[in-house]
């Protein structure tokens, strides 16, 4: 055994050869035993035969990358703490690692005492949580793993907080899933166009979001935005609303008023719930498109205006068109280019960091402190559909917020259609966690939801789960809900 095998034994994965030689040679000098890999095949084999403190590994390796090795160590109970060394490109894989076991993260470019930092903080961890000392009872040891456990939530909410930079960030729009990136790229593109936009995408995704996100980097940003919501307006007092009237042209008209496309001169028009409008004010919209111009409701002057329409939608127009419900020639003067915000349900990547930026604008307009969520928990909101796309995630981060105050919020914060949103049907567990787990995991959701109904009282909740309460007590003692 190597002199410096006392101070702890590490393993570093990397593909780069320069890389690794110089981590190798970096740690080596500061005391500890290191075994170094460029193939990950290999170093799966050593983490198997050897007792390694510590793995390094980068994420993004060929065959067997960095997230399947810290998979590995947690799913075959290997002690080794992962610490796992990604990009400023790659942010989200962190998050994904850390919510996979990592300890910590370092980041590319890394300096040298930030690793040195992150790999003793490792060590200190390990040698609490190996200790002989440690007395037999398990309150300490409870204690110790309580913190390891604050310590990566704040270690992850750091990342999150890394994540709402301008790359994953643009205007209010949040998300760092492939789907939402692309939706950056095509605002860029188009903002200082003339090009009209049709944005669709279920209600609640951030459809007006993305249309004052294009107006405001496009060269009209000093101009208005006008917003009109098709949909809010009745039929009988929209035309006069988007094109404005003449004095006297109907009764109560007693002075001409500008309509919405008179003050959007030379900046935007956004023209939510489009596929609510009336087949004859389509008539009246594809003129406006095409030439420019308009009458006001009751007068004969031509108005010509200079502006841009950005057009929304949560309905398929297509499908309406087939139907004679909408026209097809506006259809297309509409969907020059077209930008579809899919739902939160097919882009989950995006969830926590939502819920980091929510949970902070919440924190300061309510004067509260929560500093995250626990892993349980998260694990419950990643789970949930979000039919209200984004608006719903926002408003229960709201809520969650003025009813907690401060600290974490944990399993039992969640309202309870978290609980049986979450279905334990065969074929959606993971079964790779083990049986134990997986029945831990079912009667902690069993227990809360119990308790969660009966308002914490346990003789209550022992009675809704057909147990004595001395029971109860002791399952939520070793599932540490007391």
């Amino acid at each position: 055994m190597s002199e410096n095998a006392e101070k702890g034994k590490i393993i570093i994965v990397e593909d780069e050869e320069s890389i690794l030689s110089v981590l190798t040679e970096f740690l080596v000098s500061n005391g500890y035993e290191v075994d170094p890999f460029l193939e990950s095949k290999k170093a799966l084999i050593a983490l198997k035969n050897n007792n390694y403190q510590v793995l390094i590994t980068d994420m993004m390796m060929p065959k067997i990358d960095g997230l399947q090795l810290i998979n590995f160590i947690q799913k075959e109970f290997i002690d080794t703490l992962g610490i796992v060394i990604t990009g400023y490109g790659t942010l989200e894989t962190a998050i994904t690692a850390m919510r996979c076991g990592a300890f910590d993260y370092i980041l590319k470019p890394f300096k040298f005492e930030e690793v040195l930092t992150v790999v003793e903080s490792a060590m200190f961890y390990y040698s609490l949580l190996k200790s002989e000392n440690i007395p037999k009872g398990l309150t300490v040891k409870a204690n110790l793993l309580r913190k390891f456990s604050e310590s990566k939530l704040i270690r992850e909410n750091t990342i999150l907080r890394s994540c709402l930079k301008d790359k994953y960030k643009f205007e209010n729009i949040i998300g760092i899933s492939f789907p939402i990136q692309k939706v950056f790229e095509l605002i860029e593109k188009v903002a200082d166009t003339n090009a009209t936009v049709l944005v669709t995408g279920e209600s609640g995704v951030g459809k007006e979001l993305v249309a004052r996100a294009i107006h405001y980097n496009s060269s009209k940003k000093d101009n208005p935005l006008v917003v009109v919501n098709c949909g809010a307006i009745p039929e009988t007092l929209l035309e006069s609303e988007l094109f404005g009237y003449e004095k006297g042209a109907f009764t109560g008209a007693a002075n001409t008023r500008l309509g919405r496309f008179e003050l959007a001169h030379g900046g935007s028009i956004f023209l939510d719930e489009i596929g609510d409008m009336s087949f004859n004010l389509q008539v009246k919209l594809l003129r406006v498109l095409q030439e420019k111009s308009f009458e006001r409701v009751g007068g004969g002057k031509t108005i010509k205006v200079d502006l841009r329409v950005i057009a929304a939608t949560n309905r398929n127009l297509e499908e309406l068109v087939k139907e004679g419900k909408f026209r097809e020639d506006l259809y297309y003067r509409l969907n020059v280019v077209p930008i579809h915000i899919p739902p939160l349900r097919e882009r989950k990547q995006d969830i926590p960091l939502l819920f980091s930026y929510f949970l902070e604008r919440s924190n300061q307009l309510n004067g509260a402190r929560i500093e995250g969520f626990t892993e349980e928990a998260m694990s419950l909101l990643m789970d949930y559909d979000y039919r209200g796309n984004v608006r719903e995630l926002q408003n229960l981060v709201e809520r969650l917020v003025v009813l907690k105050k401060t600290g974490y919020i944990d399993l039992e914060d969640l309202p309870e259609k978290f609980y049986t949103a979450k279905k334990a049907e065969p074929s959606q567990l993971n079964i790779e966690k083990g049986y134990e787990s997986l029945v831990s995991e079912f009667e902690k959701v069993l227990i809360l939801q119990a308790l969660n109904e009966t308002k914490g009282i346990k003789s209550r909740a022992a009675q809704k789960l057909s147990m004595n309460r001395t029971t109860l007590i002791e399952k939520m003692k070793r599932l540490g809900l007391d």
